[in-house]
């Protein structure tokens, strides 16, 4: 399986400090780098999806990063040279961007940073079929929004 820089990746040592690791900075770090690298994504970008959603049930905490990551691949499938999920793949991946968005519904009230609730509601708008609201909500802060607005 490749990654974003299109070269073979295994992502489950990092999926696995996801889970493990009390700071995870540097792991999503290192997820952001693999996973996705200017608007290149791969099958283990993919494969990687229903780990990270299972990490974000299992830490329960709000993280921005969760969310945003999983906008950011499923905008970026089919796109350029991107591949489609792998069809044994399809069901689970497709399965946990439904359950990160049922799980964002319930977890956007329990946040206060911006940056929580614009990907949340990214992923909700993607998963609902509104990806031109998920894209411009993950990839564009409240100010940059306003600065889009004729006369401002």
């Amino acid at each position: 399986m490749t990654g974003g820089y299109r070269t073979l990746l295994d992502p489950r040592p990092l999926l696995k400090r996801l889970e493990t690791e009390p700071d995870t900075s540097k792991v999503w770090e290192e997820l952001w780098n693999e996973l996705h690298h200017q608007g290149d994504v791969g099958d283990a970008s993919y494969a990687a999806i229903p780990y990270i959603v299972e990490a974000y049930r299992k830490r329960g905490g709000v993280e921005w990063n969760t969310f945003a990551i999983v906008a950011i691949i499923e905008l970026a499938r089919n796109q350029g040279t991107n591949p489609d999920v792998l069809e044994w793949l399809a069901e689970d991946y497709f399965r946990a961007i439904r359950e990160l968005a049922e799980m964002g519904a319930r977890d956007i009230f329990r946040t206060d940073r911006p940056e929580d609730v614009e990907s949340i509601l990214s992923v909700i708008a993607i998963e609902r079929g509104l990806r031109n609201h998920g894209k411009l909500l993950v990839n564009y802060s409240e100010a940059e929004l306003l600065e889009l607005e004729p006369g401002s």
